[in-house]
């Protein structure tokens, strides 16, 4: 069996591609093309590689891309900066060991608990290890199974959350499905991860259209609007920053 994260690396490149109009690189479509995207031969040929090889890139085979390759394709396929960058963190390939769920210091949950502002902490999986009383007061971490404490099923699988979020629900849902994509197309076939997408599935209807779209995302700050059952409607603006004790955990930070 192949290396799960050089099938990841082949289906976000067929995602790009597929999204790329032959009119946006200047190629006038013909009566016999049938899909709306590029072909395989056209990416090759505006990148400089040969058409065999992309298509081994593709397929998910183990081969290796140089900087300079995934910087061509990079602009062959119109890629953002983000997607450059996930692009280039995939083809790195590096060893990884099973995913272990971090452990937050006994400092950062004192600095949590000390924020007025709601404020948690999460690990690469997205699960939630810490937070202060004015997070649970919004999120309502404490009355979740530890195994259900997680960002992601939060938003995609509880109805309630749902509700807190209103009409900006489905953008915030497909905001963060793709910034997750980011970090789990580096970590595929890890059964840690490999389990939580399967539990999102179940527990979505939306999901799979989701993560089809193959969309990727960085992290960044931003503003949600609120519908609390107690508090009415909150507007609050977030920010996260990454933990110098350990890069893998992330504080998020809301305020009004």
């Amino acid at each position: 069996m192949g290396d799960p994260r050089h099938a990841e690396l082949g289906s976000f490149l067929r995602s790009r591609r597929e999204k790329l109009t032959p009119q946006a690189i200047g190629i006038t479509a013909g009566r016999r093309r049938r899909a709306t995207g590029l072909r395989r031969e056209e990416v090759a040929e505006l990148a400089g590689i040969g058409v065999d090889w992309y298509i081994r890139l593709e397929q998910g085979r183990a081969v290796k891309p140089s900087s300079s390759t995934i910087d061509a394709l990079a602009r062959a396929l119109r890629l953002s900066t983000a997607e450059h960058a996930h692009l280039k963190a995939l083809a790195q390939d590096p060893a990884r060991k099973p995913f272990v769920r971090e452990e937050v210091p006994a400092g950062l949950r004192q600095l949590v608990q000390s924020l007025n502002q709601p404020a948690y902490i999460s690990g690469r999986r997205w699960d939630v290890l810490a937070w202060n009383d004015a997070a649970d007061e919004i999120f309502g971490f404490s009355r979740l199974a530890d195994d259900e404490r997680n960002t992601l099923l939060l938003m995609l699988c509880k109805p309630g959350t749902r509700r807190l979020f209103g009409a900006q629900w489905k953008e915030l849902a497909r905001r963060m499905v793709a910034q997750f994509r980011a970090t789990y197309d580096l970590w595929a076939g890890d059964p840690a991860f490999v389990d939580l997408v399967a539990r999102l599935r179940r527990g979505s209807r939306e999901f799979d259209e989701l993560w089809a779209a193959h969309d990727v995302n960085a992290l960044a700050a931003g503003e949600k609007l609120l519908e609390h059952p107690k508090k009415g409607r909150v507007r609050l603006r977030y920010a996260t920053f990454q933990a110098n004790d350990d890069p893998a955990l992330k504080l998020a930070i809301y305020y009004t």
